[in-house]
């Protein structure tokens, strides 16, 4: 597990303190959009079937705002409040260790990554086809998965007193999600695992976009070296015929070349002419 060690990230202001900006933004914006709706008395039908996730008007008339605003959305005071106390509990340390733009980062992938699997799987057995979900749930476990992955060894505390490593309890969640998900509930339990899924290959694969070898500048940078390499080759290739050919000349004399060894004579002096002119 070494190889999840995090990094502190220096530029970050460690005096953000229990909110981070992230994590400060996150709990506020989802309070706003749980708390406006119900002060301006709009229809909650309306409003989760416009910004919930629901699969065929993902597929139908391709709301894909939706796979962004369902994250904002939740259904009850229970389900916004255990999933913004998970989230600072376990999001605020990681925002601590990668800084707020990778945090950030983090979260919508997997947020956005969990309503993807959860429109596929929906597709396929047709399970919550036209039932909006709602919640962060899945952004969620990805936090918890990522909090597991960083920090294994440490303890957290089931219902305030029981010490459990959080590497056994989020096993146990993601374990619980599973078995739940073969069962009707009505709980989007393929998003909460969808969650789990995208952060931990985001993790373990290192697939960050800032990860060097995927950054387009990076990417721009390569393929002039592998042009300027292959261009050095054709150059020593050319010269070593020229040098053939001027053996032959010293034995021979220039009228007595082939026409092909006229015109590599001609080529390389264009390109040394050219060279001399840069």
């Amino acid at each position: 597990m070494s190889s999840y060690r995090p990094y502190w990230n220096n530029s970050y202001d460690r005096g953000s303190g229990m909110f981070p900006p992230a994590i400060k933004w996150l709990l506020i914006s989802n309070a706003a959009l749980f708390i406006l709706p119900q002060v301006f008395h709009l229809d909650l039908d309306f409003f989760h079937r416009m910004f919930g996730l629901v699969p065929v008007m993902i597929w139908d008339r391709f709301f894909l705002w939706q796979l962004f605003t369902y994250m904002f959305i939740h259904g009850g005071v229970w389900h916004i409040l255990m999933n913004m106390f998970i989230l600072w509990m376990f999001g605020r340390e990681l925002e601590q260790t990668w800084g707020t733009r990778e945090f950030t980062k983090f979260y919508f992938i997997a947020g956005i990554g969990a309503g993807l699997i959860n429109v596929l799987v929906a597709t396929v057995i047709r399970s919550m086809w036209y039932i909006p979900i709602v919640g962060a749930s899945g952004a969620i476990y990805g936090i918890l998965v990522a909090y597991a992955m960083l920090f294994p060894e440490r303890y957290v505390y089931v219902y305030f007193f029981i010490p459990v490593k959080v590497k056994y309890l989020v096993i146990f969640l993601v374990a619980l999600e599973f078995f739940s998900g073969l069962q009707a509930d009505g709980v989007a339990h393929f998003a909460h695992l969808g969650g789990a899924l995208v952060g931990f290959i985001y993790l373990r694969y290192e697939w960050r976009w800032k990860t060097n070898r995927w950054s387009p500048g990076n990417l721009l940078r390569k393929v002039k070296a592998e042009a300027m390499a292959k261009k050095h080759a054709e150059g020593m290739r050319l010269m070593d015929e020229v040098d053939a050919i001027l053996d032959k000349i010293n034995q021979v004399g220039y009228d007595n070349l082939t026409r092909r060894e006229k015109k590599i004579l001609e080529k390389a002096s264009d390109r040394l002419s050219k060279h001399g002119q840069e």
